[in-house]
């Protein structure tokens, strides 16, 4: 078959991949000059920033991809698994690091908070019963509703194990006393672009997933993986086309027909794999007003600013992942649900040269921030870069005077970018129990045509988006 694939990101790369080893013939379009959607790099003056994802967990998912075109993750790239996976700052000064196994965590945990030692092993152990309910119901396949998952289930209890019913922020309460364990564990949900407050206590079995997979550097950064991705696509045949815009996906009596180029060029398909927000799909490739209020209706993901700092020389204490969390993650986020930037946020920072040193210049630092932030906000670049590093030197760590430069992304940004709606960066948001059912399908409104990518089942981050490229692949045959 003529496969099509509108999108050279991870999702649209995976995807083509599998479709090709498969035996099919693929064109892939990508109307930026450079593969990888969100999964990119900035690099300057001898500095490399992961301005996407800057974490790497479950590394067998992209192995499984490399392998069906004839190679492998580790002959791609260049691994480190990490030790502590975490450092996480909150505002008394305490302090915790999350290492590389159980063991030890446990340890660091019962010194940080002596009457939690067994509820971290409990909650751990909980966080694994609820993703292999996950991994054989909910990402086994595409999920039309919630009845899918009932036949796919072992038993009836799997949905109530699966904690579809409490958030997230509900559940950390029945394990934890310590306020600040409740603020680590909430901190889940925006891996997905939610609140701990509105999103299920499903999120917890990324707290399993971080002890039992990893959390892993690719050297060169996590961008590296759409290059390796794109390499080998093309290697095996892929005909992959970049600074190429699809205008609109063509149907012909209720079936894909092909896509019509923005430059007035036609592709003919019998299937149309498309790798772009789904929003945007239903909006303007393929209207559909009907899928599109739906979407709307839902809500849109958080989105992000981010900011790139050069800092010279080195700085005690500081890990490769980095928290610093607000006072009140409570007020901070009921700020965002009321889409306006917190007054106190919590800030990530990701300093890869810690572990990689050439990320950076000899003797210097590549800081990446990340704030979560509604979408379809205005945000001042310079008050919140202030803000930013006044937050983290009141944790410790005072910056401002060793920046030699700096680069930001606001959600204005990422919508221009990447076409996300609104600069929402996982679509549609977690938030509701019923969520993930409402989340957009893999199979399109048209015979032939197919969602991959963040938006669409099962959702956003790396792990998920290569599980849906998987789904697709099997669903086209």
């Amino acid at each position: 078959m003529q496969v099509v694939v509108v999108g050279a990101g991870v999702g649209g790369l995976c995807a083509a991949i599998r479709l090709r080893a498969a035996g099919h013939d693929v064109t892939v379009f990508e109307r930026n000059p450079v593969v990888g959607g969100k999964l990119a790099a900035l690099r300057k003056g001898g500095y490399t920033f992961d301005l996407g994802p800057t974490l790497f967990t479950m590394p067998h998912l992209f192995d499984d991809v490399f392998r069906v075109a004839g190679s492998s993750l580790a002959a791609q790239v260049q691994m480190t698994r990490l030790d502590p996976q975490f450092r996480y700052r909150w505002a008394d000064g305490s302090t915790l690091d999350v290492p590389n196994d159980r063991e030890r965590t446990l340890d660091r945990v019962e010194a940080f908070s002596p009457d939690d030692g067994d509820s971290w092993m409990d909650f751990e152990y909980h966080a694994q019963q609820i993703w292999e309910v996950a991994e054989r119901t909910f990402l086994a396949g595409t999920v039309r509703s919630p009845w899918t998952l009932v036949a796919r289930s072992k038993n009836p209890l799997d949905l109530d194990r699966i904690e579809g019913k409490r958030t997230l922020h509900r559940l950390a309460q029945a394990y934890f006393d310590d306020r600040r364990l409740q603020q680590l564990v909430g901190r889940y949900a925006t891996y997905s672009g939610s609140s701990p407050y509105r999103a299920p206590g499903t999120l917890s079995c990324i707290f399993h997933i971080e002890q039992e997979y990893g959390c892993w550097h690719l050297h060169g950064g996590v961008a590296v993986l759409a290059e390796r991705l794109a390499t080998t696509a093309r290697r095996i045949g892929v005909d992959l086309r970049l600074g190429v815009d699809v205008g609109r996906v063509a149907t012909s009596r209720g079936s894909i027909s092909g896509v019509d180029l923005a430059d007035g060029g036609r592709q003919p398909a019998d299937v149309v794999v498309s790798d772009v927000d789904a929003e945007h799909l239903y909006t303007d490739l393929l209207p559909d007003s009907k899928r599109r209020k739906r979407i709307t209706k839902m809500g849109r993901s958080m989105s992000a600013f981010v900011m790139c700092a050069a800092v010279r020389g080195r700085t005690e204490g500081v890990a490769h992942h980095n928290v610093f969390f607000s006072l009140d993650d409570e007020q901070e986020f009921d700020d965002l649900a009321k889409g306006r930037p917190a007054t106190d946020p919590t800030v990530y920072a990701c300093v890869s040269s810690v572990t990689d040193p050439s990320m950076a210049p000899t003797d210097a630092e590549n800081w990446v921030f990340l704030v979560n932030a509604p979408a379809d906000t205005g945000i001042d670049r310079k008050l919140m870069s202030a803000a930013v590093l006044n937050r983290v030197a009141e944790r410790g760590i005072d910056l401002r005077d060793r920046i030699e430069f700096t680069r930001t992304l606001l959600p204005a940004d990422i919508d221009a970018r990447y076409r996300a709606p609104g600069g929402a960066i996982y679509g549609t948001s977690s938030n509701g129990r019923t969520a993930a059912f409402r989340r957009p399908s893999n199979v399109g409104p048209v015979d032939g045509l197919f969602l991959v990518g963040g938006s669409t089942h099962p959702g956003g981050g790396l792990p998920l988006v290569a599980t849906g490229a998987h789904i697709v692949a099997d669903l086209v045959g």
